[in-house]
């Protein structure tokens, strides 16, 4: 099936190491590639999302990725607040957005309450419309990068949002990492790419579009299995012209059996 391709994902080789498995596990080759830097708001955060708790009390937490958490709670372990955070988010019901949302939040001692079916904004609107949260209060601790769907797909079942940016997302800008992915790339050896967010389909192209012209780069994608692992990261990726098969499972794992069945 896989056997002696070269596939990439759009993700640092720390953040791959399930994708990476996967491949070796199919005798495929793999290549990580970091597209995004996340430039967090700084210590700030942690007070910011303390005092919005504080004054508008939610009901619900709601964590949409594993790097979200991270940075919150790792600011608030630097800046001696870590107790007080876990404190306040555990009096909150806990929502994440999938597998490895939740378990990033137990490492620090959070308990995952609600995990939808589907990993998406969809599922967490899933989710919320099956447990009849109407009226309740939600905080989204998230990246500024996001965009509104789940704030106003939460404000049309009744439940009102609080959103806390806590980080920005740029390309990423050390692409030395990218040398060998680029050679095979121009020799037509990259048989699939995995793309992971919308941010990281912005991240490709515009570290790509620095070697290749438009033409170039829609040519030799044209010939590679594109993968989309949801809705946002489709709708990113339409922009730029190019044929891509969206993954029915909104995972790493659906993402690459979706690229072996290809």
């Amino acid at each position: 099936m896989l056997d002696g391709k070269t596939i990439a994902i759009t993700r640092s080789k720390d953040d791959a190491a399930e994708f990476i498995s996967l491949a070796e596990q199919n005798n495929a080759t793999p290549i990580a590639l970091p597209t995004i830097e996340l430039i967090s708001k700084g210590e700030k955060i942690v007070d910011e999302f303390l005092n919005l708790v504080n004054v508008s009390n939610p009901d619900y937490s709601v964590f949409l990725s594993s790097k979200a958490v991270t940075i919150l709670f790792d600011t608030a372990k630097n800046t001696g607040k870590f107790e007080q955070l876990q404190l306040v988010v555990a009096n909150t019901i806990v929502m994440s957005i999938g597998p490895k949302t939740s378990t990033t939040l137990e490492s620090y001692g959070i308990k995952v309450n609600h995990e939808p079916e589907n990993h998406s904004s969809i599922g967490v609107g899933e989710e919320f419309s099956q447990i009849n949260a109407v009226g309740k209060k939600v905080i989204i601790p998230r990246s500024g990068a996001s965009n509104s769907f789940l704030k106003e797909l939460l404000n049309k079942i009744g439940i009102d949002v609080v959103e806390l940016h806590l980080y920005d997302v740029c390309a990423f800008k050390d692409t030395t990492q990218w040398n060998g992915f680029r050679e095979l790339f121009s020799q037509n050896k990259v048989h699939g790419v995995i793309f992971t967010s919308a941010s990281s389909v912005r991240g490709f192209f515009e570290i790509m579009s620095k070697d290749y012209s438009k033409e170039e780069l829609q040519n030799n994608l044209s010939q590679i299995s594109l993968i989309s692992i949801g809705t946002f990261t489709s709708e990113e990726l339409k922009k730029f012209d190019v044929p891509f098969v969206v993954s029915e499972i909104h995972t790493v794992a659906g993402a690459f059996d979706t690229l072996k069945n290809l």
